[in-house]
Parts: structure tokens; C-alpha cells; sequence
């Protein structure tokens, strides 16, 4: 192949298609439980976090609840991926040995919110959020039905692996994903560029400005103790029991259990099941969606 401008273009446009097709048939699971929010500079502050739009009788003047009572912020983070293709493989027209590693580098660009959002998840036992508190806690500053301070649990102390219940049914989610810039398949290629000159080899890469970080932990349960139907039913408890500022029940309704792959055989036995491990009927079938990932695997 003679190696000049539009033969270049040519070649880019090939890998280009390759990292989309793998890009857009990657299968990922992140986006069943985090929120898509569109940034516009280097952070994005949530202060609206914390504050439930709940209805209320209209007597009196209108209440105004304030969004700016819980200062959080999100920064962005920069990511990129990139390898080089020597001007030689392009003369020889040796461009398709390189398929599968444009291939991979698309489906990889399109797991690595996962990659990000399920650590994000595992790291919440040690991480704070809005209110101050580890994501998951055993007391986050709240209100009981008398409208009187009290706290709430979101988390079940253990040593073992962790797994979460979701509450993913609204339009707010556990987990918030930030995107400054979308992942963007590059080149270097113009003859003149100093790498390219020197090296003698072209640049093909993928750059993202992109962060992942908490939303409401009142969605969210998280639990290192064993995996069976006592914990879990406790975890369920505990969410729909979770309260506003105003006292009223927030309605949260787990929807998605997350388990690491050491819990599968568990996992599947608690929610898939007809029965339980005695016989009986299992009273818990069908009540959340399961998803397995290696994302959480120890």
C-alpha cells in the first residue's frame, strides 16, 4: 500500500469501525444502576442531593425546599488508551492482524464505566458521600416519622465479600455517571508530526473525560455478611423503611441484587428459585433482578 494521505484516512476509518462495532455491541450492566449526567466544566456539584420534591397539601404559602443544603461535588477524571501502528505494517498492507486490538480497545473502552461504577460501589464501606458519612454506613443523620433526629442504616457489618440491593426504579440512581467529554477514537498520522517523524510509526488512540461518583445512599444497601434469606430480607426491610426530611416514607423499593461471582450459586438460589434449602416455598423468588459481575470479585 503506498502510505500517503488518503490512504491514512482510509486505514483510520477502518479501525474506527472496528472500535465502534465492538463499542456498541459490548454488553455492560453499569447502566441498570447509575444515572447519565452531562458536565460542562472540570466538576459538577450535586447540591441538590438530599432534598425529595415529596407533594404536599397546598395550605398556606408555597414551602420552597432548598437544593444548595448538601454541597458535593463530582470532578472529572481523564482517561486514554493507545497503541501504535509502524509505517512498515501499513506499506506491507498488513492492517488487518491489528483487527482484534482495535476490537478489544472498543470493548473496552465501553466496560470501563463498569470498571469504575462497581469499584465505586465496593469502596462505599470507606467512602464518603453528600452527608458526610461512608456511603454505606451504619448511621446517616435523618428524621423518624415524628419529624425528630435519628439515623439510618444502609449497610450490614461482615468479613466477607460484599453484596449490594439496589433500588434502581428512578430517575435518580445510586450511583452517578459524569460525562465531560464521551470516549473519542484519535489519530496520528499527518507525515510532519514529530512523532510520526521520529518513530516512524502512527498513533491510534481513545481519550475520555469522564467520573463516576455517589448519588443517594437512601438507594443503596450494602452488606458484607453472608448472602441468605435472614440478610436479605433484613436489607429490604431497612430501605423501605428509610424516611424523608419531612418524616414521610420515601417509598424506596429494592429492585437489583449485585453479587461478586463467589455468590452466584447463593444469589441465584435466593431470587431464582422455586424453593428454599429446606423444601419450602421460596417467598423470595423473583423479588430483584440479579446481576453477576467479575467487577466485584475479591
Amino acid at each position: 500500500m503506498i502510505v500517503n494521505a488518503s490512504n491514512l484516512a482510509l486505514a483510520f476509518k477502518g479501525f474506527k469501525s472496528v472500535y465502534t462495532d465492538a463499542f456498541l455491541n459490548a454488553p455492560v450492566d453499569w447502566d441498570k444502576i447509575a444515572m447519565v449526567v452531562n458536565s460542562d466544566g472540570s466538576e459538577e456539584e450535586y447540591g441538590w442531593l438530599g432534598a425529595f420534591p415529596q407533594l404536599r397539601e397546598w395550605i398556606g404559602p408555597r414551602e420552597v425546599k432548598s437544593l444548595t443544603a448538601h454541597g458535593f461535588a463530582i470532578r472529572n477524571r481523564k482517561f486514554e488508551s493507545t497503541i501504535s501502528v509502524s509505517r512498515e505494517k501499513i506499506e506491507d498492507d498488513k492492517l488487518g492482524v491489528f483487527k482484534p486490538m482495535f476490537s478489544e480497545m472498543g470493548q473496552l473502552a465501553k466496560t470501563h464505566p463498569e470498571e469504575m461504577i462497581f469499584a465505586l460501589l465496593a469502596a462505599g464501606f470507606d467512602t464518603e458521600c453528600f452527608d458526610g458519612q461512608n456511603y454505606f454506613d451504619t448511621d446517616h443523620p435523618g428524621f423518624d416519622k415524628n419529624v425528630e433526629e435519628t439515623t439510618y442504616s444502609n449497610m450490614q457489618d461482615g468479613t466477607g465479600e460484599p453484596w449490594f440491593l439496589l433500588d434502581t426504579s428512578r430517575a435518580v440512581r445510586p450511583i452517578i455517571w459524569q460525562e465531560r467529554v464521551k470516549y473519542e477514537f484519535t489519530e496520528i498520522t499527518a507525515a510532519n508530526d514529530t512523532h510520526v517523524f521520529l518513530q516512524d510509526e502512527y498513533v491510534y488512540g481513545v481519550r475520555a473525560r469522564v467520573n463516576a461518583g455517589f448519588g443517594l445512599w437512601q438507594l443503596a444497601f450494602g452488606s458484607k455478611a453472608e448472602l441468605n434469606t435472614d440478610n436479605y430480607a433484613s436489607a429490604r426491610a431497612a430501605m423501605m423503611n428509610f424516611r424523608s426530611s419531612e418524616g414521610r416514607i420515601l417509598g424506596v423499593k429494592p429492585k437489583l441484587l449485585l453479587v461478586p461471582p463467589s455468590m452466584e450459586s447463593a444469589a441465584l438460589k435466593l431470587v431464582n428459585s422455586d424453593l428454599g434449602s429446606g423444601g419450602e416455598t421460596n417467598e423470595w423468588k423473583g423479588t430483584a433482578d440479579l446481576i453477576v459481575t467479575p467487577y466485584l470479585a475479591a
